[in-house]
């Protein structure tokens, strides 16, 4: 986090998303100051809340992306989510609590993981000692004949030196298996059962006795499961659950999408299941408060919110005052034109050519664009957006999918041939469906 300076922030998600500078500037200040806060003295780093904020642009633009190559970047737990599949507490729907629960669950995971890797070599060493006490099973009982004993011992260590070098992997060997599937138990509950924060699952995994079983496996698949044992062994999981729940409580940014679609003018008759009661179910897990997961009480109070919406039809103003007030920043995106589109195209490391460069020369086929073909791709998909529905960059997809879609199918064919597109081309290909306004609305 020292090294991710601001302006180093912006740098990064240049790499991937084309535009919308004043997005990337709001989120990198917004990371920086969550690094500020960890250096302030401790009576008055409880007192700096994250500046939450509000993406509003239209779909296809990188609201999305930016929050999660953010995200990626800074390594720290990240969950996006849909605020309209929450509803009103009481009815069908997602409890609010549960981003929570499920921000802490990809936490553990994170943690867990990197400890995994952290223990790894001393793992994979213990998975080879019962290797090869399976290969080479020790005496069963002692002996003064000491040159018996190093005969065994050189033994074991030449074996261990073909375990090592992969000369055994594809003999077998019988190896007892710990069976961890456990039944699934279902729970019909009209407020979610969530909310009592229990693991039903690991209360029965608890009661009922492990099952093991002995199976024959292949020398390289045995060293898999007995590292993945080892390392489980080895992990201190009351201190992953710590270090976590830190994560999250100081580190963890939640995305909430879609926030437009619960904004708007509250219903004059009968519950406001999905609108206003889900804004103000929102508000306290915005505002600060404590949620019950299975590993123990979360803080929200420093989670830092990032909130996007189309806003066509609503606007950040029909939010409910109290919610507004906890997203004091709002960043306006720029709809992206058919020069962004070119920019898409060709310049991100995870660009749409590229991807599809890659994607055929695994069958031998090398394609190439030349900078008309891309000029008129963007065109295209810039012409469709203007025509039908305006859904930004993912217009890039369905042109691109349809203008190689013969040269995908014929690909095995094709195998050693180099293939050049230019823009006449993608005019063959895709002016019928682009002239053909209600064929568009089908097809692409």
């Amino acid at each position: 986090m020292d090294a991710l300076t601001p302006k180093q922030v912006v740098k990064e998600l240049d790499k991937y998303i084309i535009g919308q500078n004043n997005a990337k500037k709001s989120v990198a200040i917004a990371l920086r100051n969550r690094w500020r806060r960890q250096k302030l003295p401790l009576e008055l780093r409880d007192e700096v809340a994250p500046k939450n904020i509000i993406m509003i642009g239209p779909t296809g633009i990188g609201k999305t992306e930016i929050a999660r190559r953010l995200a990626r970047l800074a390594q720290v737990p990240f969950l996006k989510v849909e605020a309209s599949k929450y509803t009103e507490v009481g009815y069908v729907g997602r409890d609010v609590e549960s981003m929570i629960r499920d921000l802490t669950d990809l936490a553990v995971k994170m943690v867990k993981d990197s400890e995994t890797r952290r223990v790894e070599i001393k793992a994979v060493e213990l998975a080879e000692e019962r290797l090869l006490d399976l290969l080479l099973p020790p005496a069963k009982s002692k002996t003064d004949d000491k040159e018996k004993e190093a005969q065994i011992k050189r033994t074991r260590g030449k074996l261990k030196m073909r375990l090592t070098d992969g000369k055994l992997d594809n003999r077998m060997v019988e190896l007892e298996t710990k069976n961890n599937i456990m039944p699934m138990v279902e729970i019909f509950s009209s407020s979610g059962i969530e909310e009592m924060g229990i693991n039903f699952q690991d209360m029965f995994s608890k009661m009922m006795p492990k099952q093991s079983r002995k199976r024959k496996v292949a020398i390289k698949e045995a060293k898999r499961i007995l590292t993945q044992e080892e390392a489980a062994k080895l992990l201190d999981m009351d201190e992953i659950i710590l270090t976590s729940i830190s994560k999250v409580e100081n580190s963890g940014i939640v995305f909430i999408d879609e926030l437009d679609k619960v904004a708007g003018v509250k219903s004059q008759s009968g519950p406001d299941v999905s609108r206003e009661g889900v804004q103000r179910d929102i508000l306290p897990i915005v505002e600060g408060t404590t949620v019950a997961t299975k590993y123990g009480m979360v803080k929200t109070d420093h989670i830092l919110f990032i909130a996007a919406g189309a806003f066509h039809v609503s606007k950040p103003s029909d939010l409910i005052p109290e919610l507004q007030g906890r997203f004091p920043i709002r960043v306006e995106l720029s709809s992206l034109s058919k020069g962004d589109f070119e920019k898409i195209l060709t310049q991100p490391r995870n660009a749409l050519i590229k991807q599809y460069i890659a994607l055929l020369e695994t069958e031998n086929v090398k394609i190439e664009f030349t900078k008309d073909a891309v000029r008129e791709i963007a065109s295209m998909a810039f012409k469709v957006n203007q025509a039908t529905e305006n859904i930004g960059a993912r217009r890039l997809y369905t042109v691109m999918e349809k203008m190689l879609e013969d040269i995908s199918f014929e690909a095995p064919e094709k195998s050693g041939k180099k293939i050049s597109i230019n823009a006449a081309y993608v005019k063959k290909k895709l002016e019928g469906f682009v002239e053909d306004i209600d064929v568009t609305r089908y097809i692409l």
